[in-house]
């Protein structure tokens, strides 16, 4: 007799910088979302999909937002529960206008504390718990550390009791609905974040021209859009070096995902400014 099938969307919900790459990463099991401490790291919706036996979770990792603009509610169209992550006991302006945006909403919330093992003393966590459930009037605020993977289980078991019954979306060997073109540019772009910091926006975009694989090797061709020739030479760098390291971390984590030999050309142009 074949099993119930349980399936349903999932978004993940925060202000910048509280984790919510690392979880979605975490959770899947594969490095879908880069991470980084810079704000608007994230720039499109990342969908990750899990599947464990009869249940497939598709969570949705969104740019850190504000909720100034009531467009960005447009995602909740088809979710099936909501995963608000916060940053320790620390809760901001931004939070308060997320959550009062949110519980508007007739959807489930999960209410995450990430990097609890940055808080030292332990009590902190059970005093907050405290706080947030007077505050939410919620029993469903689980404490975590995506990066250290403590209690990434416990959340799990707790999102598919939210799950609809459905027929499985996707494939069981299926862990994302991103393209490799953009799983690719992705990875380029972290490195470009990581070396250039505060130098150049984390905005620059990145587009794959062509991407060539079997089996053994991957070809892949992409080009760095910049906004002007100062920028250009930032990411060149002096006589080619930074473009070079660029390239080189990049073949290296593409390498490590794909399980392939890369071989990589990026180039670096000047955005056509229209007129």
């Amino acid at each position: 007799m074949k099993k119930t099938e349980y399936c349903g969307y999932i978004t993940i919900i925060g202000r910048p910088n509280v984790g919510k790459s690392t979880l979605i990463n975490e959770i899947v099991g594969k490095h879908i979302s880069i991470t980084s401490k810079r704000k608007n790291t994230t720039q499109s919706n990342i969908v990750g999909i899990k599947n464990s036996e009869n249940y497939q979770s598709i969570y949705i990792d969104t740019p850190g937002v504000y909720f100034h603009n009531i467009r960005n509610l447009k995602i909740m169209k088809n979710i099936n529960l909501i995963i608000f992550i916060v940053d320790r006991n620390i809760w901001k302006k931004e939070d308060e206008i997320i959550y009062n945006k949110i519980k508007k909403i007739n959807i489930p919330i999960i209410y995450v504390i990430n990097k609890i093992d940055q808080l030292l003393n332990k009590n902190y966590v059970l005093s907050y718990i405290d706080i947030l459930s007077k505050k939410t009037n919620s029993t469903e605020i689980i404490p975590i550390s995506a990066k250290e993977k403590q209690n990434i289980i416990a959340l799990e078991k707790v999102v598919k009791q939210y799950l609809p019954k459905n027929k499985h979306i996707f494939p069981k060997n299926c862990i994302t609905m991103n393209s490799i073109e953009f799983s690719i540019s992705e990875i380029i772009r972290k490195q470009l974040i990581l070396f250039l910091r505060d130098e150049l926006p984390s905005i620059l975009k990145i587009k794959i021209e062509s991407v060539k694989y079997n089996i053994e090797q991957m070809h892949i061709n992409g080009i760095i859009y910049v906004e002007n020739k100062r920028q250009k030479k930032i990411v060149i760098g002096t006589q080619g070096e930074m473009i070079k390291k660029i390239s080189i971390l990049s073949r290296y984590y593409l390498e490590k995902e794909n399980n392939k030999k890369v071989y990589l050309r990026i180039w670096i142009r000047e955005k056509i400014k229209k007129r």
